[in-house]
């Protein structure tokens, strides 16, 4: 059998005898152990502390920016009722919400006037002490969660491997091109990595500033941490203003759900939900 000498053969010759360059091939990925336990209780844990909050917030419907707020003095936002209509006010913008908002039937058929309606609190019915018992249990949970997850992360390489961002993702071009492409409904990333940039800095925003956000501004709202600790309180101006911003973000992190949730149905939703159940991500 004659054999052709190759490396005598012209260079045109030689790129097409030679093997084509296998395709990159998707990776398979996990997440660990521990990231799929913390999501899930997190998870929990977060939509127990939201409808006890709720509760709480049932309590005294206003809030306020600085140290003190009271019924006498008018709060930057406000859900209530006059009479039979129920209205939210944000500033000076006053907006009609009866049967939502501020004045709604309960489960009987009995109008209430209260912020929040029944099926979104816990307890349903109007129980300050009961929503507090739910609200301070859940918070341990979610704290020291947050806490073992940053921990193990850290030592298993999860944080560096996945959400940290590499320095062509912080491009201006990559960054406005993964908007553009979600806004297409287009979720690719690139080999090897888990998460694309929008991604990466959507978890870095949550994880690292929102839900210590949420930690830091309900211990500064305690009565018994601000007499023993008052410079949590001082950090944002003020108990009021602790817990103004603690209501902001409990909504934004209640949105980021919201989206989260309809991305993870749009796409692949199988598979990401076999990936943060049993390990395989894809």
């Amino acid at each position: 059998m004659t054999t052709m000498n190759t490396a005598a053969a012209p260079l045109e010759i030689q790129q097409d005898l030679a093997p084509p360059e296998p395709v990159p091939a998707e990776q398979d990925h996990y997440h660990a152990r521990s990231t799929r336990v913390w999501h899930w209780v997190n998870l929990v844990a977060l939509i127990a502390l939201f409808m006890s909050g709720l509760m709480i917030f049932n309590a005294h419907p206003s809030l306020y920016w600085g140290e003190a707020g009271n019924r006498t003095e008018p709060g930057w936002l406000m859900i209530g009722a006059r009479g039979e209509t129920g209205f939210v006010r944000v500033g000076s913008v006053q907006i009609t919400s009866t049967g939502v908002l501020g004045r709604w039937e309960d489960a009987d058929g009995i109008s209430r006037n209260r912020a929040f309606p029944y099926w979104a609190t816990i307890p349903s019915d109007y129980n300050l002490a009961d929503a507090r018992h739910w609200h301070f249990f859940f918070a341990w949970i979610f704290a020291f969660g947050l806490l073992a997850f940053m921990v193990v992360s850290l030592f298993n390489g999860h944080l560096m491997r996945e959400i940290a961002m590499r320095s062509h993702e912080w491009r201006p071009s990559t960054l406005w091109q993964t908007i553009v492409d979600h806004a297409r409904l287009r979720f690719h990333t690139e080999t090897g990595e888990s998460y694309n940039p929008l991604q990466k800095l959507s978890y870095i925003a949550i994880i690292f500033v929102a839900l210590p956000l949420m930690i830091v501004t309900g211990l500064a709202m305690s009565p018994a941490v601000d007499a023993a600790l008052h410079f949590p309180s001082i950090m944002f101006g003020g108990r009021q203003s602790a817990r103004s911003i603690h209501f902001i973000i409990a909504f934004a992190l209640v949105a980021f759900l919201v989206v989260h949730v309809a991305l993870v149905l749009i796409h692949k939703p199988l598979t990401l939900l076999r990936g943060m159940t049993i390990g395989a991500r894809r």
